[in-house]
């Protein structure tokens, strides 16, 4: 299959790939490193080809950016995922089945491997890492050949491609579809980095994303101080700085600490922001509420997480097991 290689900015289909949750992982490729991407092709619309998760960070960040999504969602294909799942159960059954699902696992960590590493705006829309891409895609179809082993790939990329022929602007689609379709239509192209760095957008969503995932060897501290010095953006406001600066002291028990986190986050919400933001913050403001003991304002901080437009799915579970038990804080 032909390398893809970038293409003029003036390209009438310029094709995004797209990490999915996995731009919470990456300091310079984020949900902010997009929208800032996004402002240098001067897109204020993107054509969304990408999954359906409600909970996509750039969900969040397009809108809050002034960045509209136009749907361009394919068709429902969770069946493909269904027989996915029961030709894996037969081939499990026989050794040479076994062998199979072996050769096409490798493929799979071959690229959790690729999307993992640390990753730059340059590095993803290269020719040579998006080949390597390609190439756990053709090794999985080798092994479990085209068909339900490979979630009907072929079928699949014909059928996006085909919706997506005739279409202008800007397109976000999965990563590992992206060299695919560069093929499949040879109009289009990927974004010109030329002259592009992340930059504050970056920077400050990589911080708020780096605060939400804690590790063990990290300075707390220094993570506290950073948090407070900021004023926020768009993508990454003030409030969810002051919920993850809560995060840090709800880690270490400290439960008056993170209340007073959480709510001055939900004092500093408004419209505007990210659409997930709200639901997050009070759904955590209920449990550490709970946890200290005052259940009746938790369980009045949860109705109102329920009754949000939008409320992340892990906000609205945390707000329903809050309704029908007290939240108790448990340090590991």
């Amino acid at each position: 299959m032909p390398q893809p290689t970038p293409g003029p900015s003036p390209a009438s289909l310029i094709l995004l790939p797209d990490l999915g949750d996995l731009l919470r992982l990456h300091p310079q490729f984020n949900a902010g490193t997009v929208t800032e991407l996004l402002a240098q092709l001067g897109a204020r619309e993107v054509g969304w080809a990408s999954g359906a998760d409600a909970d996509h960070p750039l969900r969040d960040a397009l809108p809050a950016a002034g960045i509209e999504i136009r749907e361009l969602a394919p068709p429902d294909w969770t069946w493909a995922d269904a027989e996915h799942a029961q030709l894996l159960g037969f081939l499990n059954q026989y050794p040479q089945g076994r062998e199979l699902l072996r050769r096409a696992q490798g493929a799979e960590q071959a690229l959790a491997a690729l999307v993992t590493a640390p990753l730059d705006p340059a590095r993803v829309l290269s020719p040579a890492f998006l080949a390597e891409v390609e190439a756990t895609r053709t090794e999985v179809r080798a092994a479990l050949d085209e068909g339900p082993g490979t979630r009907w790939r072929q079928r699949r990329l014909d059928e996006l491609a085909a919706r997506l022929d005739g279409q202008t602007g800007v397109i976000l689609a999965p990563l590992d579809d992206v060299p695919a379709l560069l093929v499949r239509l040879p109009g289009a192209a990927l974004p010109d980095l030329t002259g592009f760095q992340p930059g504050e957008a970056s920077r400050l969503r990589a911080l708020a994303d780096r605060a939400w995932q804690l590790r063990d060897e990290d300075d707390l501290n220094a993570l506290l101080t950073a948090l407070e010095r900021e004023a926020g953006d768009r993508v990454t406001p003030r409030a969810e700085l002051d919920a993850a600066a809560a995060s840090i002291h709800l880690a270490v028990g400290d439960l008056p600490g993170a209340r007073g986190w959480l709510e001055r986050a939900a004092h500093a919400l408004a419209d505007g922001q990210p659409r997930s933001l709200a639901g997050l913050v009070l759904a955590r403001l209920g449990q550490v509420r709970d946890a200290l003991g005052d259940r009746e304002l938790a369980q009045r901080t949860y109705r109102a997480v329920l009754a949000l437009s939008h409320a992340p799915q892990v906000a609205r579970a945390a707000a329903e097991d809050g309704l029908r038990e007290p939240f108790a804080l448990h340090l590991t």
